[in-house]
């Protein structure tokens, strides 16, 4: 049985903001007795919008107004009536992503769509939608490989690594295209991040605002951008700008990266070949950047393979499907439910198999790749779990769970457990006993989810024995 659905994808960053129309057709492909997922077994793009400068005023904050005339004007443009979506997502990305900035869109665009996704991304959530959008995922997946994703857009170069389908690590660089921007007329120099002046007082380079650029020290300073990326990768002698060029963190680098792939703006530009006389086409450094990346030894160190997408990478829309979960299997506070467009962060079952010390920290670790400007996001955790576990593993898991989630309790924030193993109950029994009394938690199992989906818990039906579950797929042209 499938079911076709319109669907809108609204990407907000830090430099370009855009659209995307999709008619998506869904199908539930699992038999009655196995675990409920909803594929997305066709999709068909209807319109793509152009990509226009994000509108930001005086204070640094997005002109509301602006995005809502222009998603109208697509709207019109694509002949859709707003009406006649059903889903949707807006990624909210960047220097876009500040709590102000992100509440003020979040209301403008909440007459968009039936069901939104509004997903505001920290560096880190950022670096896994990326990576999602440009294939690495499922690239790891299919071929049995690490694969790290770079994302170069206009303030940022996000990492996210994939093994065998896992997410096992993310950073993020303040290396982008625009973090110079310059006149192509006049080429004058019309602005320069705070980090690259730092590097240009420490070379003692002439670059300044309001002056004719220097190509050559520009060219200079790309090349420690371009040093940076190759380190982030764990290639060459460490550049002494590493550190200074961090976002949040750069990634651990005590495992194999056999492939990178390129994603954002600046990849298109590794890709294209621009004539010399374009080199400053776009007013920034986007095209110069990316034909020094095309010319660094990550090109000789590593595979690199094509990216899915590029400078859509992060434009999405959303595959959603109800199940009924059996009041049997699960354990909750009802006064939590219900909850919307939760973030799942799906751990790797590897992660699973450490002591409850261990796997505790692990959780720690991963939910800080979901924080924005350094608060903690609600998330849910999801688990593979075991099909006939003793009652001292489940009891392991459930210390974990509460050793992970001590920033969560803090703050109140009501904690989400999905497992894909029968065994919510047991473990939502345990977690009752060992978490603070009567703290809000949902524990459900029987539903398949990955990290980078949302999920929807309703209020409970049937005499409380069913909730009803939506996840929603963010799904990449």
């Amino acid at each position: 049985m499938s079911d076709k659905i319109l669907s809108v994808g609204i990407d907000l960053g830090t430099s370009t903001t855009q659209l995307v129309l999709s008619e998506l057709t869904i199908e539930n492909i699992a038999s009655v007795f196995t675990i409920p997922r909803v594929y997305i077994t066709d999709k068909k793009v209807l319109y793509k919008s152009d990509i226009m400068f994000t509108p930001i005023d005086d204070n640094a904050l997005i002109e509301v107004d602006k995005i809502k005339q222009f998603v109208t004007h697509e709207y019109a443009k694509a002949g859709i009536d707003k009406q006649n979506i059903q889903m949707g997502a807006v990624i909210i990305t960047g220097e876009t992503a500040r709590k102000e900035n992100a509440s003020h869109v979040i209301e403008a665009m909440s007459g968009y769509a039936g069901d939104f996704v509004v997903a505001t991304a920290g560096p880190d959530l950022e670096s896994i939608i990326a990576g999602k959008g440009a294939g690495a995922h499922t690239y790891s997946q299919e071929h049995h490989t690490s694969v790290a994703n770079i994302d170069i857009g206009g303030g940022t170069s996000n990492l996210a690594v994939f093994r065998e389908g896992d997410l096992i690590d993310t950073a993020c660089f303040d290396i982008g295209g625009r973090l110079v921007k310059i006149d192509p007329s006049t080429k004058k120099v019309l602005y320069i991040a705070p980090k690259l002046q730092t590097i240009i007082q420490d070379k003692q380079f002439s670059l300044r605002v309001g002056q004719i650029v220097n190509r050559q020290e520009l060219d200079s300073l790309i090349q420690e951008m371009v040093r940076v990326i190759e380190n982030s990768v764990g290639v060459g002698e460490k550049s002494p700008y590493y550190d200074l060029l961090q976002t949040n963190h750069g990634l651990k680098l005590d495992y194999d990266i056999r492939n990178v792939s390129f994603s954002g703006g600046v990849a298109d530009c590794i890709n294209q070949e621009f004539g010399e006389g374009d080199d400053l086409r776009f007013g920034d450094i986007g095209v110069l950047l990316g034909r020094a990346i095309r010319r660094s030894k990550v090109f000789d160190e590593k595979n690199v393979i094509e990216s899915v997408e590029t400078i859509r990478a992060t434009v999405v829309g959303a595959g959603s499907h109800t199940t009924d979960v059996s009041g049997s299997t699960i354990t909750y506070i009802e006064n939590v439910l219900p909850i919307k467009n939760i973030p799942v962060l799906k751990f790797a079952p590897a992660d699973e198999l450490h002591d409850s010390e261990e796997f505790g920290k692990i959780i720690e670790e991963k939910i800080r790749w979901f924080m924005l400007e350094n608060e903690v996001q609600q998330v849910a955790l999801a688990l593979e779990g075991e099909k006939s576990p003793s009652f001292n593993r489940v009891s392991d898991l459930a210390q974990a769970i509460v050793n992970g989630t001590k920033s969560f309790v803090q703050k109140n924030i009501p904690i989400l457990i999905i497992v894909r193993q029968d065994m919510a109950k047991a473990l939502g029994q345990c977690l009752f006993a060992k978490l603070p009394e009567n703290y809000p938690f949902v524990c459900i199992d029987s539903v398949d989810v990955q990290s980078g989906d949302y999920i929807d818990i309703g209020r409970p039906v049937i005499e409380g024995s069913v909730l009803p579950v939506v996840v929603k797929t963010l799904v990449f042209n």
